[in-house]
């Protein structure tokens, strides 16, 4: 873990450059472009980014009072990220981009520090540095793809994809449990093609169920980015088929996903590897 960590911070640092780049040129109402994720508009999105942010670092530097924050919000309405979310509704966006960058940035230089072997609480369950890094790219990634889509943007994937790819999948059990459903006893093989032409895996090679296709298509499903309809997943067995159609990469109750688009991925570069510096 003590060598897994640096990296993700690494890994980090970058999603958010590219994000930053994608939101430092906007103006005036650029930031109230409606997104896909329904009654959210780009200022809500980075808004949610940062809040989310500095509550990963409290619970990194002060755990009891995380927690205690953590249980006042949580004994009130479910709608959490919403709730947040119309708090800062009306911030300027220059004011929201200034929020985001300070918040991240703190969170890079808190987590260097961070003992990796330790545990951090959450909404959720108790998780380690590493998780809740890796949640947070996870999170930067997909809410910065709503806001691609507001802006008719393209991105490239990018080698980061791997780490949202491995949490959707380690995150199979939280998806049934989230759906009051059992974990179903077969196991599932994914086999994902990443941007560079590499082949991801997870799961036992003779595995009958199987999900098959590009990394940039499963992080889509399992972040709720896009419909099962609009990708090309091949989805082989009853237990793959059930667990993509609930599958949820991220904290929280069970999201309604996307309604299929005739846009499809339109709005998603090939997937290219970004140069390394």
């Amino acid at each position: 873990m003590a060598a897994v960590l640096p990296a993700l911070l690494a890994d980090l640092a970058a999603e958010t450059a590219a994000l930053d780049a994608i939101l430092a040129p906007l103006r005036g109402d650029e930031w109230k472009r409606e997104t896909p994720a329904a009654g959210w508009n780009i200022a809500d999105q980075v808004s949610h980014l940062a809040y989310f942010d500095e509550a990963a670092l409290l619970a990194a530097v002060d755990p009891a009072r995380f927690r205690r924050r953590a249980q006042e919000l949580m004994a009130g309405p479910a709608d959490l990220p919403d709730r947040i979310a119309a708090e800062h509704h009306d911030r300027p966006g220059s004011d929201l981009l200034k929020w985001f960058r300070n918040a991240r940035q703190a969170l890079l230089d808190g987590f260097a520090s961070v003992d990796p072997s330790g545990r951090l609480p959450w909404y959720g369950p108790d998780m380690s540095p590493a998780s809740s890094i890796t949640a947070r790219l996870m999170e930067t990634w997909a809410h910065g793809q709503d806001i691609c889509d507001a802006l008719g943007a393209a991105r490239p994937s990018t080698s980061r994809l791997q780490h949202i790819a491995r949490l959707g999948v380690r995150t199979m059990a939280f998806s049934f449990a989230i759906n009051d459903r059992a974990m179903p006893d077969d196991p599932v093989r994914v086999e994902l093609r990443g941007p560079d032409g590499d082949l991801w895996a997870w799961g036992p090679p003779d595995a009958a169920d199987r999900i098959l296709g590009t990394a940039l298509d499963f992080c889509l499903a399992v972040t709720h980015r896009r419909s099962l309809a609009d990708l090309a997943l091949d989805i082989r067995g009853g237990t793959a088929q059930e667990w993509i159609t609930i599958a949820q990469a991220f904290a929280g109750p069970p999201g309604p996903g996307r309604a299929p688009s005739s846009a499809g991925t339109a709005a998603i570069a090939e997937p290219i590897t970004e140069p390394r510096a």
